[in-house]
């Protein structure tokens, strides 16, 4: 009689084919700035970069509702009910893309607006509107791409997804350069570039997993029933909204404080915005791990609510737990060993470049903190509980992240921006935890769907 898989062979099997999925999803962004500093310029990049937050924002909305119809469909895939895993799967997919119309027609009127409204430098504005312009009259293809290969993740497959980012990136790797000195006959796009080739991979993506998914006959297979189902059922729509919703909110909260710490940044010049941008790539990167486990602990747990099998929940936690120590601390280790030569990828003035090196080490190691408290939220969202996890961090981003940015950078100048964030982090994951474990843990979990 074979013994059962231990249970952190099966978290690690699931956890790195989509570690490898967010790190390409994130490569090609990362990509087109390494080419449009390189090729263009810190001009380039800080245009890119002021767009930035906005463009978490739009992220996050869909991410949210991808959160939200994972829950739903690893419950409905643990108890074995295929029919509501696809009609979950078409009503998020349904109601995200009206979402995307909308984003994209207010960005066909408004972007030059929305960037003056940050305080783009009028040096960078008209670069940084070509590319807003082009980046959201695309987001319908964007939600797309995002949306089905998270939700895939609901039904254990984390194979397809980085299957599709591989594609989606190594388009990019070519695109991107293309358009921006104009190879096989195009014109040269400048900073809008790097928006233009995510519209061509995110086109040949979709087309590439139309076909892969019907050829398996996966479970998120674009058939009938999967297409009737994007006309929304009213109450899966309203379970998809109350547990995405929330996700969306929690992340937009970071964003709208990203706005005013962008805000601040931009008052120190477009070198500041530059090297802003650049220790975001390296923090992006450092983060993936932590973010992968949370929602690894959300499925898992998830799963195991749709088996009748809640008690497993704790172990799935301690497993997040130490995964993130030793994923999320080595890469942070490694962040620190390599600080200059990663900066040196997005920046070629020596004076930026020391900037971002000292802004790295002040936040690198509080990412092992952001870690731990996105576990144990990722744990409770996987019962359905989203409100509370969205008021703590609410609270330590709005409440605590915010005000101290303002204060330290008046007191100690661009330095005290980044100090602002492992008060945060920590604050973050002391909440958390005490909520998980003084609070949710004693609490029944039963199935949504």
């Amino acid at each position: 009689m074979t013994s059962p898989v231990p249970l952190w062979k099966n978290f690690l099997l699931f956890l790195l084919p989509m570690l490898a999925s967010n790190i390409l999803q994130s490569l090609f962004g990362t990509i087109n700035n390494v080419y449009l500093g390189q090729m263009i310029g810190v001009d380039a990049l800080a245009a890119v970069t002021v767009f930035f937050p906005v463009m978490f924002a739009f992220i996050a909305l869909v991410m949210g509702l991808s959160t939200g119809a994972s829950v739903l469909i690893g419950q409905a895939f643990g108890a074995g009910d295929t029919g509501k895993v696809k009609a979950a799967a078409g009503t998020t997919l349904g109601i995200a893309l009206l979402f995307a119309v909308g984003i994209a027609l207010i960005g066909s009127l408004f972007a030059r607006e929305l960037l003056l409204a940050l305080a783009t430098p009028p040096n960078i504005l008209d670069e940084a509107t070509a590319y807003a312009r082009v980046t959201m009259i695309s987001m319908p293809l964007t939600y797309a791409v995002i949306l089905v290969t998270a939700m895939m993740r609901g039904v254990g497959d984390t194979v397809t997804p980085l299957l599709a980012l591989v594609i989606y990136t190594l388009i990019g790797l070519v695109a991107t350069p293309a358009m921006i000195v104009g190879w096989f006959g195009l014109p040269p796009l400048g900073v809008a570039s790097a928006a233009w080739a995510s519209v061509a991979s995110s086109v040949l993506t979709l087309v590439w997993l139309y076909f892969h998914l019907q050829s398996r006959r996966h479970a998120l297979a674009f058939d009938q029933t999967l297409l009737r189902a994007m006309w929304p059922d009213g109450r899966l729509l309203r379970l998809v909204l109350r547990l995405g919703i929330p996700a969306s909110l929690s992340m937009m909260v970071m964003s709208a404080a990203e706005l005013v710490l962008l805000g601040l940044v931009n008052g120190y010049g477009s070198d500041a915005t530059a090297a802003y941008g650049a220790v975001g790539q390296v923090m992006t990167y450092v983060q993936f791990p932590a973010l992968s486990i949370a929602i690894s602990v959300s499925i898992f747990g998830a799963q195991a609510i749709g088996r009748g099998q809640a008690g497993q929940i704790g172990a799935i936690v301690t497993t997040g737990l130490q995964m993130n120590l030793w994923l999320t601390g080595g890469l942070a280790v490694a962040g620190y060993l390599l600080a200059r030569p990663l900066m040196g990828l997005f920046i070629t003035e020596t004076a930026v470049l020391d900037l971002a090196q000292r802004l790295l080490h002040i936040v690198l190691w509080s990412t092992v903190l952001f870690g731990w408290a996105t576990v144990f939220s990722g744990a409770v969202r996987s019962g359905g509980t989203v409100w509370t996890p969205l008021a703590i961090s609410s609270i330590a981003i709005l409440a605590v992240e915010v005000p101290s940015a303002i204060y330290l950078s008046h007191h100690v100048g661009i330095e005290g921006i980044w100090m602002a964030y492992p008060i945060a982090f920590c604050t973050m994951f002391l909440l958390q935890m005490s909520y998980y474990l003084l609070v949710w843990r004693k609490q029944p979990a039963a199935r949504l769907i």
